[in-house]
């Protein structure tokens, strides 16, 4: 499979997730250990498609900051507003299998949704780029 095809299924299984999360707004409905797997889940596979595009290999990770960081080694520009989603990759392992009651810091599902929506979009636009370039 070509890096773009990668690519495009990573962004695909994105959206999905991203998808889910937008169902999830209710806290009575879904717990937050929910909404922060599909949420962290959403940023992986686009950091992952991200990956992809700009041709570098990846390990088999959840932790979100070691996926920013080889981005950030490959020589591309990671706009500073999708580091704050490193603070999900908890969802990944830990709350997956542990109860999140950390009132304290609880998740602003509105905003997290908004936040994911953005790293989405701009994967989407670097895959329309480069298919662009690829023709």
């Amino acid at each position: 499979m070509s890096d773009l095809d990668h690519a495009r299924l990573m962004l695909n299984m994105a959206g999905k997730d991203l998808k889910a999360l937008q169902g999830m707004l209710e806290v009575n409905t879904f717990a937050n250990e929910i909404f922060g797997f599909h949420a962290q889940q959403a940023v992986e596979k686009a950091l992952k498609a991200w990956l992809n595009l700009v041709d570098v290999d990846y390990p088999r990770t959840h932790d979100l900051e070691e996926l920013l960081a080889l981005l950030e080694s490959s020589g591309d520009t990671v706009p500073e507003r999708f580091y704050a989603l490193t603070d999900l990759t908890d969802f990944a392992v830990q709350f997956r299998y542990a109860s999140f009651e950390d009132v304290d810091n609880q998740l602003n599902r509105a905003e997290t949704i908004c936040q994911v929506t953005e790293l989405v979009e701009h994967v989407e636009k670097r895959f329309e780029d480069a298919n662009e370039e690829a023709q």
